[in-house]
């Protein structure tokens, strides 16, 4: 190694401390207070974005009064309220009766546009997908759940779920006969699940 590298030197070397910067301190925006207006409070509605910078004393005096729909009456906040659900950002009505004299849609485009879609882009009609492969502790488990080797993840799911509540002691009326089977069904789906084949 050699020890007289440019790139070993600036590995090792620690860049100069520099003092930290002190930025420059705002007076507190209370009348008559003198302190360092370290926190900022919002100035209001009409005016957001604007703070007024106070003093530690004077926000918690400045926030315990403050009521931004103050001087609002019902009908005013009840506008707002529904500005707000909106982002106040104008909206539009949508659909075929939006705008006056508008035309309705014919839904037939559409449908031809998503049978295409469904045929894919050459005009062939959709492969149906092979059946999956699982190795024998799958079909072990899946013979458990009732189920054959050509079973899809939403049928084992659908399976799992049908025979839960058919051997839950809560469905059967608290009858433990087949707490086992039910051990059995939940270790099986658990196997699968974890080998990512549901």
């Amino acid at each position: 190694m050699d020890l007289n590298s440019r790139l070993f030197d600036r590995i090792r070397v620690k860049p100069a401390e520099r003092a930290p910067e002190k930025a420059p301190t705002t007076p507190c925006s209370f009348p008559g207070c003198s302190a360092e207006g370290v926190f900022r409070a919002p100035k209001g509605r009409e005016r957001e974005g604007e703070y007024f910078s106070f003093c530690r004393d004077h926000v918690r005096e400045y926030n315990a009064s403050y009521d931004y729909f103050r001087g609002m009456d019902d009908a005013s906040m009840a506008k707002f309220r529904q500005a707000d659900a909106v982002g106040h950002r104008p909206t539009w009505k949508m659909g075929a009766r939006a705008a006056p004299g508008a035309q309705p849609v014919d839904e037939s485009v559409f449908a031809e546009a998503r049978a295409a879609r469904r045929r894919g882009a050459k005009g062939k009609p959709p492969q149906t997908e092979p059946p999956p492969r699982y190795n024998a502790l799958a079909i072990k488990a899946l013979l458990t759940l009732e189920l054959g080797g050509d079973a899809t993840p939403a049928k084992i799911k659908a399976r799992y779920k049908e025979l839960v509540k058919r051997h839950h002691p809560d469905a059967n009326g608290g009858d433990r006969s087949s707490e086992e089977r039910l051990r059995e069904i939940i270790q099986a789906y658990n196997f699968l699940r974890a080998n990512k084949l549901v």
